[in-house]
């Protein structure tokens, strides 16, 4: 396994798994959105993607946005997204892209690494194996 942090040059192999990432969580499939999508945040820096490949086939990725925490005046890093091909599930892949995430916190001396996710999501048990707690603070969220 490769584990990489994505380029322009990575859109093609990107986009198919970043779009089966959507359609899991039960959005209609849209590769042309998805790849314009993609190519904005990869052009103008706004993520940190990382993939995950084996055998030079693209099976999963994680994207990571900057956040900044007021009281600890830190930056932070959201993960946002992590996916895997669910033909190459329970090897590690996940695990690993989260552990380079939290590489790049460490590295870059962050505060941490929040995720959100869907609360029935299965990989939940991960993340709390990785060391990550579930923040009980209530949280509110307005939609535009």
């Amino acid at each position: 396994m490769n584990i990489y942090q994505a380029k322009y040059k990575n859109l093609e192999t990107l986009v198919p798994l970043f779009d089966a990432y959507r359609v899991f969580y039960k959005q209609e499939s849209n590769l042309d959105d998805a790849n314009t999508f993609l190519k904005e945040l990869l052009k103008k820096e706004k993520s940190v993607i990382y993939i995950a490949t084996i055998n030079n086939k693209t099976v999963g990725f994680t994207q990571l946005y900057p956040l900044f925490s007021s009281v600890s005046m830190k930056p932070m890093y959201l993960l946002n997204d992590l996916y895997v091909d669910s033909n190459y599930r329970n090897k590690g892949i996940g695990e690993a892209l989260i552990n380079k995430a939290k590489q790049l916190c460490k590295d870059e001396n962050q505060k941490g690494l929040a995720i959100q996710t869907a609360f029935d999501n299965p990989a939940q048990h991960l993340y709390e194996r990785l060391g990550f707690v579930k923040d009980t603070d209530l949280q509110f969220f307005w939609k535009c």
